[in-house]
């Protein structure tokens, strides 16, 4: 019995007035209360209790180590307490992650919603378009858009993303437009992300995927770096309809192939495995997946902008 389960027994004892009873509160043997109260007063060098056959008293030495064992053994409760509340309740500090468009377009004005529901919590974001390990940084949660690789993390679905090809009137008034995804070799892509190997765009046919080949002068992890790019004529970007929407709209960019679309992105909450998941981070995705379960971005503009001619 180690030293707080003995410091227990010595409570309920005192609290009793008898081993038996002590015994019956604990669901243990009257010898184990009897070895326990032995060790104490063994490890302290002093008598605890005065046992008489009719009742068990504290000595002075008892009462006061009894006094104390009360104080230490409150204060483990309710620290015990405080830590399952920050599992039960949403409280204390939520550290996410995420892609910096997608963050400033959208996710600010939405962590701001869900703070007025829960005052009781801080929130701290940082935005970044590079892949992050959230154990290793120690965020509770990481939203990230586009495919999931194979890893020790929770993905959850909380929307999906309209994908699109654009370029610039003028980039396809030198270049001409692209009439089949092969057609895509020949051309200056600004590609998303970073590859040693020749970049892969996936696309559809006939609702099918297929997968093309391209030949990117530009790559960069961030996608307003791509589309400023596609605004100034340098190639064809593939990124998020949300990003590129309203210069669709105002003419700077034209949609590329659209009878074959690039296939749909999707945004994932991830997080850590963990058995008793922490209130704060439960709610907040649950929020991330109500909030954006009709994503905004799919207005009316956006959608009638990267919409087939």
């Amino acid at each position: 019995m180690d030293k707080l389960d003995a410091m227990n027994v010595l409570v309920k004892v005192v609290a009793s007035g008898s081993f038996a009873e002590a015994a019956r509160r604990l669901g243990v043997t009257r010898s184990a209360i009897s070895k326990a109260i032995t060790q104490l007063e063994q490890e302290l060098g002093v008598r605890l209790l005065d046992r008489t056959t009719r009742r068990v008293v504290p000595t002075e030495a008892g009462l006061a180590y009894y006094e104390r064992c009360l104080a230490i053994l409150a204060q483990i409760s309710e620290t015990e307490a405080q830590i399952s509340r920050l599992h039960d309740e949403p409280k204390g500090v939520l550290k996410v992650n995420a892609p910096m468009s997608f963050g400033t377009l959208y996710l600010g004005t939405a962590i701001a919603e869900f703070m007025e529901r829960y005052e009781d919590l801080k929130i701290e974001l940082t935005l970044t378009d590079r892949m992050i390990d959230p154990l290793e940084e120690g965020v509770d949660v990481t939203v990230r858009i586009g495919a999931m690789v194979d890893s020790s993390l929770i993905a959850r679905r909380i929307s999906t993303v309209r994908v699109v090809l654009v370029a610039s009137p003028a980039y396809l008034a030198r270049n001409g437009s692209p009439e089949t995804p092969s057609d895509l070799v020949s051309h200056k892509c600004l590609h998303y992300g970073h590859s040693t190997t020749v970049p892969r765009w996936q696309l559809t046919a006939n609702g099918q995927p297929i997968s093309v080949p391209v030949a990117a002068c530009l790559s960069s992890n961030n996608g307003d770096t791509l589309r400023d790019a596609a605004v100034k004529g340098i190639g064809i970007a593939r990124l998020p309809a949300f990003l590129v929407g309203s210069e669709i709209a105002s003419g700077k960019l034209a949609v590329v192939l659209p009878d074959y679309p690039p296939q749909e992105g999707t945004i994932h909450a991830l997080y850590a495995p963990n058995r008793f998941l922490a209130a704060k981070t439960r709610v907040f995705i649950d929020f991330l997946v109500e909030r954006f379960r009709k994503p905004v971005w799919e207005t009316c503009e956006i959608v009638t902008a990267v919409a087939k001619p």
